[in-house]
């Protein structure tokens, strides 16, 4: 299992935590809750530039390379989406969509692990 794939799943866990956390203490979006999900989009950042260094250093990916960097790209869009959304809306909902954050690219992390080991779908 990739280090990375790990630090990516406590970055999501810790945002999905403080967002619901604070959906339940029925606080509109602060900039706690914020920051965790651009703490979320700059994991992304940080994996997409490994991916790429890996790459240069000869390893490749063992799945779809068109999945994988679709799959990440897709990913990257997400968290810009629901800060937009939150920025928009500042009612307590907005943190459930920013708890979506994590949520979502947590599942899609886990793909993008499977596709870059080769690991097929069920």
């Amino acid at each position: 299992m990739d280090p990375l794939f790990l630090v990516g799943s406590l970055v999501c866990l810790v945002s999905v935590v403080l967002c619901i956390g604070a959906a339940a203490l029925k606080q509109g979006p602060n900039d706690l809750t914020i920051l965790s999900a651009a703490a979320v989009e700059l994991f992304l950042l940080v994996y997409g530039a490994a991916s790429l260094i890996r790459l240069a250093g000869g390893e490749g990916i063992a799945g779809e390379a068109w999945e994988f960097w679709g799959y990440l790209l897709t990913a990257l869009v997400i968290p810009v989406g629901a800060l937009w959304w939150s920025l928009l809306d500042r009612s307590r909902w907005s943190n459930i969509v920013l708890s979506a954050v994590g949520i979502t690219v947590f599942v899609m992390l886990f793909r993008m692990e499977q596709i870059w080991d080769g690991a097929t779908l069920l």
